[in-house]
């Protein structure tokens, strides 16, 4: 198995978001292992945050399993259920399927970092927990849609615990 040089392994920054959630992105960066070894199967990403940074917005997956670990710093994992400060050794896992949004957050006023595996289906779905859109990926194309399967055409508020039927 040959060696990956983290050093060649480019930090990549660009957010696949539509705008005004991508430029929510800033502080956050990644280096994608698994692409520059070649595997196709399973994605495998260390993630660094600055401090005040998001990794993403709180998703959960359709049909993919994700593996994170922290390796420097403590972060914030915030899910459906609350939150819990990580630090470096500390894991949490997600299978795919199951409707619980999460997501990391630097709160801390150093960098961190944490390592990210997860399955890489062809034709995965994500859906955001605190806002009205959905991806729906297929052959390496982003779809953006509401909640509702419509068209996402900007950000429009999700209905409160109240106003749902």
């Amino acid at each position: 198995m040959p060696k990956i040089d983290l050093n060649k392994v480019p930090r990549r920054q660009a957010s696949i978001y539509p705008e005004p959630y991508a430029s929510q992105m800033a502080g956050r960066s990644w280096r994608p292992l698994a692409e520059a070894a070649g595997l196709t199967q399973f994605g495998v990403n260390i993630v660094h945050l600055e401090p005040g940074a998001p990794a993403s917005l709180r998703h959960w997956h359709l049909r993919e399993d994700e593996f994170a670990m922290v390796l420097t710093g403590e972060l914030v994992l915030v899910e459906d259920d609350g939150e819990t400060v990580m630090r470096s050794g500390d894991c949490a896992a997600w299978k795919a399927g199951e409707a619980n949004a999460h997501h990391f957050v630097n709160r801390s006023d150093t960098p961190a970092s944490f390592l990210v595996v997860g399955t890489s289906h062809p034709d995965e779905v994500a859906t955001y927990g605190d806002v009205d859109m959905m991806i729906h990926m297929q052959g390496g194309e982003p779809r953006f849609t509401y909640h509702d399967g419509s068209t996402w055409a900007g950000p429009r508020d999700l209905p409160t615990k109240g106003d749902q039927k």
